[in-house]
């Protein structure tokens, strides 16, 4: 299994991966997992009289990749769109797909990539010592940002290594 390497010129690390999280359904399992089960062990805290969840999601990013092709299934164009939820991904997916004015712009048919498609997901955590740290979930690697106390890495290594996709 791949360890995370720690940067030098900021406490982060990062573990890349040796192959993309397969799609859409796999990445949101590994997040909703870990904001569900949390298995890094975090507890809630109050900041600025709100009451935070020990994980919670601060940011995610969808990208869903298309090519255009002519009848002799020859590549004239590309696109990519981004959405801010998996709703709007798939549903994006869909309303790019049957797009009869946009294919007619390009002169041909989008076709999907998805193997070119990207997600990403931040989630900040409150660790028992105190920290708020930052675990980003994306399609090709995991990072863990904003720590001191090199326990953490130590957890979310263990966890990492536990999820056969974060390989």
């Amino acid at each position: 299994m791949a360890d995370f390497v720690q940067n030098t010129n900021v406490k982060s690390a990062v573990r890349k991966l040796a192959n993309p999280i397969a799609d859409i359904d796999a990445f949101n399992g590994i997040v909703q997992n870990v904001i569900l089960n949390n298995p890094f062990g975090c507890i809630s805290y109050m900041s600025g009289g709100i009451n935070h969840p020990p994980v919670e999601k601060t940011r995610e990013s969808y990208t869903a990749k298309f090519v255009y092709q002519d009848a002799e299934a020859k590549r004239i164009g590309s696109s990519s769109e981004n959405y801010n939820t998996i709703a709007g991904y798939n549903a994006g997916i869909a309303a790019v797909l049957a797009n009869a004015a946009n294919a007619t712009a390009h002169g041909g048919t989008a076709v999907r990539n998805p193997e070119a498609d990207n997600f990403t997901a931040t989630l900040k955590c409150h660790a028992p010592n105190g920290e708020l740290y930052m675990v980003n979930i994306s399609r090709q690697q995991v990072t863990l940002s904003s720590y001191e106390d090199d326990a953490i890495r130590t957890i979310i290594e263990t966890w990492a290594d536990g999820v056969a996709a974060l390989a």
